[in-house]
């Protein structure tokens, strides 16, 4: 454990989360918004399914841990969606058994404490074109569309608003942009940085809407050590110095 503490913000999910620190990815853009504000924590798991999702969640988020998360953000259902094969083998989950799995998931994870909140993504578009190009030859034929990725983001979102929790559409989120399977994907399926700038407006909106107290917005969370100090940069005047604490200059977009 490393002082002093701070409100912790959990990524969980499949490839979508474990690779959101690469290629300035979404779990690396909060990293810097809440640098000083939260710890963003990854347990992004990649291809998994959640099936297997809940086999690990008192391993991931115990209920009886000394401190709980602050936020939790999970995105599971890209993989559900993908098409069965004959043998049973892969990731497939048949649509009412990931509604069945996401409330558990949601259930389990509103139940950690009072102040734990928790944010669902839904499955967002693909680039088929482009994941076909992409997809190795070590692997078997993998069936994922649009149209299973459709149902699969309506399904996530009904559960949210069943269980009166949090979630973003990137479904329709992502389709906003009219250049969106051009600019947001890597590979047709994982975010490219323009594809995650989306997830990061997308989260930070609902952060600054959420009537949370204490709020989990990054602007209106307290920065660590943040007080004024003899040591702080000199400023022009030679005779008193400048607190760069807060200063967001660094950042290409100036979030809100």
């Amino acid at each position: 454990m490393v002082g002093p503490s701070r409100p912790q913000f959990v990524l969980f999910g499949s490839s979508i989360v474990q690779y959101s620190f690469s290629n300035g990815g979404w779990g690396a853009i909060l990293t810097d918004i809440y640098a000083r504000k939260a710890d963003i924590i990854m347990r992004g798991y990649i291809g998994w399914n959640s099936r297997r999702a809940i086999q690990v969640l008192d391993k991931i988020f115990p209920k009886d841990a000394s401190v709980q998360p602050s936020l939790i953000i999970v995105y599971f259902g890209g993989n559900d969606s993908i098409g069965p094969y004959p043998s049973g083998l892969g990731p497939h989950v048949p649509l009412p058994e990931y509604k069945e799995n996401m409330r558990k998931i949601a259930d389990h994870l509103k139940n950690l404490s009072e102040n734990t909140h928790v944010i669902f993504l839904s499955c967002p578009p693909l680039n088929e074109e482009k994941l076909l190009q992409s997809t190795s030859t070590a692997l078997s034929e993998i069936v994922r569309t649009n149209a299973t990725c459709r149902l699969y983001s309506e399904a996530c979102i009904q559960v949210c608003e069943e269980m009166n929790l949090k979630v973003i559409d990137l479904w329709t989120a992502f389709q906003e942009r009219d250049d969106w399977a051009d600019t947001c994907f890597t590979d047709g399926l994982h975010f490219s940085s323009e594809g995650s700038k989306i997830v990061v407006e997308q989260i930070l909106k609902v952060l600054k809407e959420a009537d949370w107290n204490p709020s989990l917005h990054w602007k209106f969370m307290p920065t660590e050590f943040a007080e004024n100090s003899s040591y702080d940069l000199v400023a022009a005047d030679g005779i008193s110095t400048l607190n760069p604490s807060e200063w967001t200059f660094h950042r290409e977009i100036q979030w809100d």
